[in-house]
């Protein structure tokens, strides 16, 4: 693919708003089981309210500004747990695109990679621990490793994709250590975590918008 543009990258957060809508109802029975029911709609207001505001700055062309405004964005639409943690993401791909109106591929694994170390240490999460990370930190390497071996952007975001896929999968799993849930106990066993869940709805959409 050719290089990432501003537009690309609102396209990119547009399908991401899409894809959580879609999943809205998913996500918060999720989060019934170990949380407060209202992840699906967190997420939902958190992206399209992203969307929102990319179409109302439609002259942007600063690749950083605009993972700037979606971090502010999110931020503000969203006070849960949740929020800080994509908002530093953002701001993490933010810092390493600032100044560009295009980004290679290059570009766009480091910036892949900062959002998955912003979500890891604003949220001081390791995977293991029922968390978004263990979506994010196995999709982050998959891409990275196959960035090493030579590969296009396309089949990088496709290998970080099946494995924020599995990595939501093993959360199944896994007790939880951080947040409501881990005053559940064994009762977590055999549920997704649901913040893992979205991220690797998250991750695919990138994947299929920017591959």
């Amino acid at each position: 693919m050719a290089e990432i543009t501003a537009q690309d990258l609102r396209a990119m957060f547009s399908a991401i708003a899409a894809t959580i809508a879609e999943n809205r109802d998913r996500l918060s029975e999720l989060d019934g089981v170990i949380g407060d029911a209202d992840h699906g709609i967190t997420m939902e207001l958190g992206f399209s309210t992203v969307k929102t505001a990319l179409a109302a700055n439609e002259a942007e062309a600063d690749l950083g500004a605009i993972f700037n405004l979606a971090a502010k964005s999110f931020l503000n639409a969203v006070g849960a747990s949740s929020g800080p943690l994509y908002a530093t993401a953002f701001m993490r791909a933010g810092a390493v695109l600032k100044g560009k109106t295009a980004a290679g591929d290059e570009d766009m694994i480091k910036a892949f990679a900062a959002m998955a170390k912003g979500i890891e240490d604003r949220g001081k999460a390791v995977p293991g621990e029922k968390t978004m990370v263990d979506a994010w930190r196995p999709a982050a390497d998959a891409a990275e490793a196959e960035f090493a071996k030579g590969a296009t952007l396309a089949v990088c975001l496709k290998a970080a994709a099946d494995a924020a896929t599995a990595g939501a999968e093993a959360t199944k799993s896994m007790l939880a250590t951080k947040g409501r849930a881990s005053r559940l106990g064994e009762r977590v066993l055999g549920h997704a975590d649901p913040g893992a869940v979205s991220a690797a709805l998250v991750v695919a959409t990138i994947a299929e918008s920017l591959g």
